[in-house]
């Protein structure tokens, strides 16, 4: 049951490889604790039980560690999505998942930095000089400028870049592609890179080539921010999803339109992407306390 459903979800739903290789780990666990427990049958199981489970992925056992509250509610979204199927697919008429307490993780804010951080990012990665130095710059140019995901930039090809429409075609999560504009920061950077990439002996046509002349990965683009912050001096923990917050942030800061944002980021609802304007009502308050005579 469970490879049908993650054929389900890769055939109808178009789900992200990343997102079925999570699923099937959660999914794999839940069926030998389930095995474990004497709980063979669908209408066996019981809410009191995914209470139990859930509870046990948090504190761990010897086997396990435990584990971080969003992978608590992503194991639980699995297991819900299991038990929906099984219903769907007319093999049970028993959802447990219908009465069980819903597990939510703890509301985390993205970490946008300001732009003299950005730029103190982009002269650190310029340091190593071409090629490689004029690939990193073009990488955190082009995250920065379009706010693309780090596996929609590694993803690239170069025929996916149309310099005379200055705009960039992505696919991103679920096969789902869109059109990115591209800043003439980025441009430039991208057509600097273009001039040299030949000297990293690219043996394919992606975009981002590595030091073996293959394609960057996305660890390869988390080692070079990395790498950037330390040489920079900024603290660990940035990393290439904070340019697509900070990407977020200052557009919203700057007055676009939240729906244009969505767009951008390639958000399905405007859910998700409305947690950016939290970050941005955190700095309104604290301009208002600072600079407001009746603010304290």
């Amino acid at each position: 049951m469970v490879q049908t459903f993650l054929d389900h979800l890769t055939v109808e739903r178009g789900r992200a490889a990343n997102t079925l290789a999570a699923y099937r780990r959660d999914l794999r666990r839940y069926r030998d604790w389930l095995g474990e427990h004497g709980l063979g049958e669908w209408e066996a199981i019981t809410p009191a039980h995914l209470g139990e489970y859930l509870a046990a992925l948090t504190t761990g056992d010897e086997n396990h560690r435990p584990l971080a509250p969003r992978s608590v509610a992503r194991a639980a979204s699995a297991v819900r999505g299991l038990h929906r199927f099984a219903v769907a697919e007319g093999h049970t008429a028993h959802d447990p998942t219908v009465d069980a307490t819903v597990v939510r993780p703890k509301l985390r804010l993205p970490k946008a930095v300001d732009l003299e951080t950005v730029n103190r990012l982009l002269e650190a990665a310029a340091v190593t000089g071409p090629p490689r130095g004029t690939r990193d710059v073009a990488l955190l140019e082009f995250l920065y400028g379009t706010g693309a995901r780090v596996s929609e930039a590694v993803g690239l090809d170069v025929d996916d870049v149309d310099v005379d429409q200055s705009s960039v075609f992505v696919t991103g999560k679920g096969g789902r592609s869109r059109v990115l504009p591209l800043g003439g920061y980025a441009l430039r950077a991208l057509q600097r890179y273009a001039a040299v990439r030949s000297s990293l002996k690219p043996t394919g046509p992606q975009l981002f080539v590595n030091q073996r002349g293959g394609r960057l990965t996305r660890q390869g683009a988390h080692l070079i921010l990395s790498g950037c912050a330390e040489v920079a001096g900024l603290p660990p923990g940035i990393g290439p999803h904070t340019l697509r917050h900070s990407f977020a942030t200052h557009l919203l800061d700057g007055g676009a339109d939240i729906r244009v944002v969505q767009e951008l980021l390639g958000h399905v609802a405007v859910s998700t992407t409305q947690i950016y304007t939290l970050v941005t009502v955190d700095k309104l308050r604290e301009v208002y306390a600072t600079s407001h005579p009746r603010a304290r």
